[in-house]
């Protein structure tokens, strides 16, 4: 068996340890049958988000050559933030838009998706599909969506300040259920739009020359690739909502963990490595902090500390 295979096998045993500590902690035998209702749509989320995560985060950090990025500085979370302030403010918490949680998920990823398609059927084509413009224009984007969130979480209302809150906090807390098809649905049609395309992924990486001489028609793939990681992304963000640094965590410590050049490793260990991750950080939440703090609070500070870490690292290498 490859070591790769084995290291694989190793993840998806911790990964499973900790879905099963996730179900099964504190459980008592009388009340079982309630309590994995409410947990398993957490952990079916949790699969998903890391799908997502996974996935679109490895793609990226492919395409642009740099370990470091992730897709967040296309700005899509400030979006997402943006999105719901400005909700709130102009309509009140008590919204159908904020209350239906179907209808807000649906309006979230219409609205991602547009801003994706805008940025990348646009900008793109017009400036010769130059990857490096393009997150130029996501970063201003970006500080541009969040200095309006945070002009306006100044002026709203206190009381509509507090229910905004949940929707700005990464969280499985009282899960819906409902929209998890949804998400599937998304999710397996993003990836057989990139089927051709993820399988090309080991050429891409050698980089635009090399790609095109192997055959690879390298700006069509990197077009439908990029589209694809911003979908992913506004997928994960609108089921949970943001999660800034679970990305950056979970493909770095896949490449570490995996020194290989193959999409196929390194994209699976990601996911499992996000599973593991997110089910063992919202075990800490529920059961040691007792929802003292939020999911999205520990891993970006878990991962605010393990990306300063890399760049020093990478640093002393340069």
């Amino acid at each position: 068996m490859h070591k790769y295979n084995k290291k694989l096998i190793w993840i998806g045993l911790l990964t499973l340890a900790a879905i099963v500590l996730f179900l099964t902690i504190n459980i008592n035998p009388k009340y079982i049958q309630y309590a994995l209702k409410l947990r398993v749509p957490k952990i079916f989320a949790m699969i998903l988000a890391s799908i997502c995560l996974g996935a679109g985060t490895m793609i990226f950090q492919t395409i642009t050559n740099n370990r470091v990025l992730t897709p967040c500085i296309l700005g899509l979370t400030s979006l997402y933030v943006m999105l719901q302030t400005i909700i709130v403010f102009f309509l009140g918490a008590s919204h159908v838009l904020v209350t239906n949680r179907n209808l807000n998920f649906i309006l979230s990823l219409i609205l991602l998706a547009f801003a994706s398609v805008l940025v990348f059927r646009v900008l793109f084509l017009k400036q010769g599909k130059n990857v490096l413009y393009i997150l130029l224009i996501g970063t201003i984007m970006g500080q541009f969506f969040g200095s309006i969130s945070s002009f306006l979480q100044r002026v709203i209302d206190p009381n509509e300040f507090l229910a905004l809150q949940n929707k700005l906090f990464a969280s499985f807390k009282n899960m819906n259920s409902s929209i998890l098809l949804i998400t599937v649905i998304c999710i397996v049609l993003l990836f057989l739009y990139t089927r051709n395309e993820l399988k090309q992924l080991d050429v891409i990486a050698l980089g635009r020359e090399h790609a095109i001489n192997l055959g690879i028609n390298y700006d069509k793939a990197i077009k439908k690739l990029m589209l694809s990681v911003t979908l992913l992304v506004g997928v994960a963000t609108a089921l949970v909502g943001p999660i800034t640094f679970l990305g950056f965590i979970i493909t770095n410590v896949a490449r570490e963990i995996f020194k290989t050049y193959r999409h196929t490793y390194l994209i699976g260990g990601s996911i499992l490595i996000g599973i593991f991750t997110l089910a063992f950080a919202q075990v800490l939440v529920e059961h040691i902090f007792n929802f003292s703090t939020t999911l999205s609070v520990l891993i970006n500070l878990i991962g605010g500390i393990y990306f300063i870490a890399t760049l020093l690292i990478q640093s002393k290498k340069a």
